[in-house]
């Protein structure tokens, strides 16, 4: 029994220090920082603090759906690349059949990005309405009395 007991210290002898240490080290930031930390309260004080800007409007703010599209999309192809990336290590061990099925995931996903740029998902600013409006006004000059109804 104390054989294995031994060859279980000698195993994991490193484990047990590094946690000892990071315990240690957490122990300490936090005793220091409570020795030597401000002591003072007010107004200012219990505010939270955000890169320097006093916080001004509701947190509940809405924003608009082109944010969280966008967001969408970024995670879309970062997970993309990192499927990518595990293709790339292994380049060689998989040969033409990996190359063929990474070229199909990246048609894919083009396909899927030339989808979201025709429907305007990655349009910020909105559409000026000169262009849009123009060939329903030419569609309604081309019926006469059309613009009274138009209306």
């Amino acid at each position: 029994m104390s054989d294995q007991v031994t060859a279980w210290i000698a195993e994991y002898w490193a484990t047990g220090l590094f946690v000892v240490a990071v315990i240690a080290l957490c122990g300490f930031m936090i005793g220091a920082a409570s020795l030597l930390g401000g002591k003072s309260h007010g107004r200012s004080k219990s505010l939270p603090f955000e890169s320097g800007i006093v916080g001004t409007g509701s947190a509940r703010q809405r924003f608009s759906v082109k944010f969280y599209l966008v967001a969408m999309l970024f995670v879309i192809f970062d997970i993309e690349a990192v499927y990518l990336f595990g293709w790339a290590v292994s380049v060689r061990e998989v040969g033409w059949t990996g190359f063929a099925a990474a070229a199909v995931f990246i048609l894919i996903l083009l396909a899927g990005l030339v989808y979201d740029a025709r429907v305007g998902a990655l349009d910020w600013a909105p559409r000026k309405r000169g262009r849009e409006d123009a060939p329903r006004a030419r569609e309604l000059s081309a019926v006469p009395g059309a613009e009274r109804h138009a209306r």
